[in-house]
């Protein structure tokens, strides 16, 4: 398989302007791409926009909030009228809980899913005409909760789960049509999603994360992404302790619950 060339193609982002968003959209404007930076934080894209414009790149910021699908669908149309084309989707945005499943509210779920599946879900599906047109690429933040339990995160794990049904099955109807989907399953990264996690009541968690080996840096996962981009990976998982996890929730899922349980037990 020939690599993907990233220069003067358009990739759109979201949860852009911090994070491993932020980390990718400056991969990525290294190696040419042309940046549609989303996100909800005005302040933050306009401080992005701003750094990114007098470093040389091309970018277009747009405030977008995922879970309302028609900011969606107008942040797809203001990027294709402003680059004529979108290449590369990477669904970035996202939140997660903490609080144990038996006390955490209903309204809770509803709102990590909004972000989590249905804001990947709405750019996806306003991007697809564009995406098959240019046999373009999307790309999904998901989790190894994705594919594995996660005690205490229930709301977090559905959302991530839900995510890895939704986008395994788009690759295979969009694989006759050129359009490549890469999931992306980082451990755990330094990035400001634990500090504006949900408690149980829908407030910001005041407790501290727990956590398994040391968290990697965004600018370390970024450049992991855009490799896999160029080489078309349908699969990455980050870091050391991602892998490991990975790799044993797939031979003895058993094992992987008791040693999860037992590394996160002080938050039963």
């Amino acid at each position: 398989m020939n690599p993907y060339c990233l220069k003067n193609k358009v990739a759109l982002v979201t949860g852009g302007a911090s994070g491993i968003g932020l980390a990718t959209c400056w991969e990525l404007a290294r190696q040419g791409a042309r940046i549609a930076m989303l996100d909800m934080d005005e302040k933050a894209l306009e401080m992005q926009r701003q750094i990114f414009s007098d470093q040389g790149y091309q970018i277009f910021a747009i405030v977008c909030d995922v879970t309302k699908e028609a900011d969606c669908q107008s942040a797809i149309n203001q990027t294709s009228k402003k680059f004529g084309q979108i290449d590369i989707l990477f669904n970035n945005a996202g939140i997660t809980q903490r609080g144990l499943f038996e006390k955490t509210d209903i309204a809770v779920f509803k709102k990590v899913m909004d972000v989590n599946f249905f804001g990947s879900l709405y750019c996806t599906k306003a991007a697809l005409p564009n995406l098959i047109q240019t046999q373009g690429i999307i790309i999904v933040n998901e989790s190894i909760a994705a594919v594995a339990p996660l005690l205490a995160r229930t709301g977090y794990s559905a959302s991530k789960h839900a995510l890895h049904g939704l986008f395994t099955s788009l690759r295979c109807e969009l694989r006759h049509k050129g359009v490549h989907v890469m999931i992306v399953c980082p451990g755990f990264i330094r990035t400001n999603l634990q500090t504006r996690a949900l408690g149980s009541d829908g407030k910001i968690a005041d407790h501290a994360q727990t956590m398994v080996g040391k968290a990697d840096t965004p600018e370390n996962a970024a450049r992991q992404i855009v490799k896999g981009i160029i080489k078309k990976k349908p699969f990455l998982v980050l870091t050391f302790i991602g892998k490991l996890g990975y790799l044993v929730s797939r031979l003895s899922p058993l094992l992987y619950e008791y040693i999860m349980t037992r590394q996160f037990k002080k938050e039963l």
